[in-house]
């Protein structure tokens, strides 16, 4: 499994939002230069997160961005998923029901199985608020 650019940079456009919250809409510019992504890319990212009702916009002179919940609510996962999709190993894992035909006796199957859900069980624990708290304190984040 490897995140794309997408999913990355939506993760630092959550953050950056919940870090800069000051109750205001913020411009995508803003983050745009925060962040040192293109505002053009930013838009496409944007756009999906509107739409599943992660974040908020309000556009005109004073429009701009803010997240529709508060930072513990979002964990890593849930932005992952969204512009990623499924965050499983293997193919065969991308679905609830493994179609594969080799899925009986597969020897590796227990083994991506075990790895999927180390992934989710950390993507799924942190929130943006504790990606936010640990940098502040000045660490690294430590599962």
């Amino acid at each position: 499994m490897k995140i794309s650019t997408k999913g990355r940079y939506a993760l630092r456009l959550m953050l950056d939002l919940a870090m800069h919250n000051t109750g205001e809409y913020i411009p995508l510019k803003t983050v745009s230069e925060r962040q040192e992504v293109s505002v053009k890319y930013l838009e496409q990212i944007i756009n999906t997160l509107v739409k599943a009702g992660y974040v908020r916009g309000v556009r005109g002179s004073k429009g701009g961005y803010k997240l529709a919940m508060a930072p513990e609510e979002y964990t890593v996962g849930m932005i992952l998923r969204l512009t990623e999709g499924s965050l499983a190993p293997v193919t065969c894992l991308e679905t609830p029901d493994n179609t594969c035909p080799r899925a009986p006796e597969c020897i590796t199957l227990p083994l991506w199985k075990r790895i999927e859900a180390a992934v989710n069980s950390v993507v799924d624990n942190v929130t943006l608020a504790d990606l936010i708290s640990d940098h502040e304190n000045g660490g690294d984040y430590v599962i």
